[in-house]
């Protein structure tokens, strides 16, 4: 299926599907793919597709072009939304809903990371279960050269990665890291060459599509109240999960399908 604009007559977003995979493309490669207030409203808009739609069983996000995963807000907007603290707050709901739409989606979801993933846009990948970034990429949170309170959920997610020295260091410095150490940090969980990217991005994604969606939804579900405080787990919700995979189509089809050495064809029931 082609890919399609989200929010006519914008097309800084783009959203398509193939062979289960929902592709979610960030679209202003000529501003680095820096995200406008718009394009996080298209972000809502397409991932709601995505988790509705059950052929759908992993999300890629990615930026156009070689030069930017996403540089991050796109700051041509910042003297019209965040000029005062009420302004920043109102584009800070705006977008926040964008990006909590990433973070809750109940599938599995891959940040394609090419060139510049800075400030916002590192913020963005953070919300992806795990990343694959190329050897070209660079990493970093310029927030303290442009005087910005970097949001809590993204720095407590870089905090559980990398730790508090330096996520501080990070923060502080303003530094950028390349993918190599991006790597060693924990930012992000794979490397490769430029040219192997979007192979190997392909690669994995169909991988987990053709997996059972019951049980990579459990596992999902289960490492979410892992990072949670002991007392704010839910272990009845994961109870429920355990008991509806162990009651599915897909577990006897799993089963059924390893006796007689065949692939399995998993439907998500």
């Amino acid at each position: 299926m082609a890919s399609r604009p989200i929010t006519p007559p914008e097309d800084r977003v783009l959203a398509h599907k193939e062979n289960g995979v929902g592709w979610l493309t960030f679209n202003q490669p000529e501003r680095r793919n820096a995200m406008t207030l718009e394009m996080w409203e298209a972000v809502t808009v397409a991932v709601k597709d995505f988790s509705k739609d059950p052929d759908i069983r992993v999300v890629v996000m990615k930026g156009a072009g070689d030069k930017a995963f996403v540089s991050g807000g796109d700051i041509s907007q910042y003297k019209d939304n965040r000029a005062t603290a009420e302004a920043a707050a109102i584009y800070a709901a705006r977008s926040g809903a964008g990006r909590e739409s990433l973070a809750s989606l109940d599938k599995p979801l891959i940040a394609m990371i090419r060139g510049f993933c800075l400030g916002g846009g590192l913020g963005l990948a953070l919300t992806a279960d795990f990343r694959v970034a190329s050897t070209d990429s660079q990493f970093g949170i310029p927030a303290a050269r442009l005087g910005i309170a970097y949001a809590f959920e993204g720095l407590r997610t870089l905090v559980g990665l990398v730790g508090p020295g330096m996520a501080r260091k990070m923060m502080y410095t303003g530094d950028r890291y390349s993918a190599e150490t991006a790597l060693q940090m924990g930012i992000i969980e794979e490397v490769t060459t430029p040219d192997m990217l979007e192979a190997t991005v392909r690669r994995i994604a169909e991988q987990i599509a053709v997996n059972a969606p019951i049980s990579i939804h459990a596992s999902k579900q289960t490492i979410a109240q892992v990072l949670k405080d002991e007392s704010g787990r839910d272990m009845q919700l994961l109870a429920d999960i355990s008991r509806k995979a162990a009651d599915s189509n897909d577990f006897t089809e799993g089963r059924v399908a390893f006796m007689e050495k065949r692939p399995a064809v998993f439907t998500g029931t």
